[in-house]
């Protein structure tokens, strides 16, 4: 068969656009090999930089660090960080516990028992101040000397004198008409009448006696006076004490550990009101004595409280003292407990209050000084306290300082101790103070495990930090302290 003129140049044209075509995806081929081999040789390189975005919640949750083995309600703190908390266990023993309410209150004297006043018998000049403010005095010390300007006592002392000599004419002529009687030459009515004048006599002298008595003149004073040695001065003295301080009873036992309160048969010199040369006028007052060894504790309740105080008063419930001024650190022993001792029976008109009182020992400590013993009290008229009256008792419940618990939304939980692993529980508080929180012994935590006894929000906060819920632009530490990422 015979080929067709012209076409041998057309099937080599054919052919090499066949050739070429193969030879380019043949090239094409190769080179996308090329590009993969090499990417995947390289992936370590540039795969990093395809993954840099902002992860997403749940691959941030999934990349955070966790302690391995610890469950979501329980944490670990080393031992600094316990020593920097201050960490301390405390047993869960089921226990009772008072509701209380609290009432301000003052220290106040004890009306006639504390201070008393030392007057001037007399109208006189002062010419000698033995003792001054701050000075510890006793019964029958010299206090003032007084230069007597009044006409009456000079009065009274020329009367008394008088009344003496008279009595004692009246006893001599009873003693020289005595025997003429006898024999008849006096009439017996004439030494009746002597007699009857000699018994005036005495009635004038003891009355006499007495003024100058309560005028403030010894014994020995008045006995010169009868010699006819008329007193000029007048020394006033410490007076005796009325009556024994007496101990402070709650219930029928003497409450507390004091460290002195033993009766002190002496005072103080609490104000010195006089000058020398100033002339004082009989009653003026011229110093005031103190004894702070009983005094009083005054409360004041508004009138929905008083139904509460006066169940504490007849059930003699104790209450507790805080002083709420004043430095506690040199005693060592706790306030005494004490209890109502009065309700008043009036109301303040101002504040709409009443006052209640309670009877308080007070503690002192000696030093001398000088040659004279002088107290140092624990307690001061004018100190303000905090009382915390009972009302209430709950039994059977555990009683943890508030630090120890700790609170998110309407959840309270505490922290059970177990080495250095502390496990979040749930607990239902019933009371709660400043001070103390009372929770329901209802199971959810069993008696006798170990808690945390303080520190309870900063662990939590170590916890919520290992969960991830630490608030952020800030970091937590592991004893709880957050401070802001540097």
């Amino acid at each position: 068969m015979r080929r067709p003129h012209g076409s041998g140049p057309i099937c080599l044209a054919v052919g090499a656009q066949c050739v070429s075509r193969f030879l380019k995806f043949t090239s094409l081929f190769i080179l996308m090999g090329g590009v993969v081999a090499s990417g995947v040789w390289s992936r370590d390189r540039w795969l990093p930089l395809l993954r840099q975005r902002e992860p997403t919640a749940t691959e941030r949750e999934a990349e955070k660090p966790r302690s391995p083995g610890l469950p979501s309600q329980q944490v670990m703190l080393s031992e600094q960080a316990q020593k920097n908390l201050g960490l301390t266990s405390i047993p869960l023993r089921p226990s009772e516990y008072w509701k209380v309410i609290e009432i301000p209150g003052m220290i106040v004297d004890r009306p006639g028992i504390s201070d008393r006043g030392v007057i001037a018998p007399v109208t006189a000049v002062v010419t000698k101040i033995h003792r001054y403010a701050g000075d510890t005095v006793e019964p029958g010390q010299n206090l003032f000397t007084l230069r007597l300007v009044g006409e009456s006592f000079q009065t009274a002392q020329r009367e008394f004198f008088r009344a003496v000599q008279d009595r004692q004419i009246a006893q001599q002529n009873i003693e020289r008409l005595s025997g003429i009687a006898q024999s008849g030459v006096v009439p017996s009515a004439r030494l009746i009448e002597l007699r009857n004048e000699l018994r005036r006599h005495e009635v004038s002298m003891e009355a006499f006696r007495q003024d100058l008595q309560i005028r403030g003149l010894s014994s020995a004073q008045i006995e010169a006076i009868a010699r006819g040695e008329f007193v000029s001065e007048v020394i006033v003295s410490v007076p005796e004490q009325s009556a024994e301080p007496t101990a402070i009873i709650a219930g029928d036992t003497i409450r507390g550990a004091p460290v002195d309160e033993s009766p002190i048969q002496a005072f103080e010199v609490q104000e010195v009101t006089v000058e020398l040369g100033q002339q004082v006028q009989a009653g003026q007052r011229l110093c005031t004595l103190s004894n702070h060894l009983d005094l009083f504790i005054e409360g004041r309740g508004f009138l929905p409280e008083l139904p509460l105080l006066q169940r504490a008063a007849a059930q003699a419930l104790p209450i507790q003292v805080e002083l709420k001024e004043g430095a506690e650190v040199d005693w060592d022993s706790a306030i005494p407990d004490v209890v109502i001792h009065h309700i008043s029976n009036s109301l303040d008109e101002r504040s709409r209050t009443v006052a209640f009182y309670m009877l308080l020992r007070n503690q002192f400590r000696a030093y001398e000084r000088d040659g004279q013993r002088l107290f140092l009290w624990r307690f001061r008229p004018g100190q303000r306290v905090r009382l915390k009256v009972n009302v209430e008792r709950l039994t059977n419940v555990f009683v943890l300082p508030a630090a120890a618990v700790v609170q998110e939304g309407p959840e309270y939980f505490v922290f059970r101790q177990n080495g250095d692993l502390f496990d979040r529980k749930p607990v239902h508080v019933i009371y709660q103070t400043q001070d103390d929180i009372v929770l329901a012994n209802d199971g959810s935590v069993p008696s006798g495990i170990y808690v945390a006894g303080a520190g309870a929000v900063q662990i939590n906060r170590v916890l919520r930090s290992q969960r991830g819920e630490a608030p952020s632009g800030v970091h937590v530490h592991a004893d709880g302290s957050v401070h802001e990422n540097h």
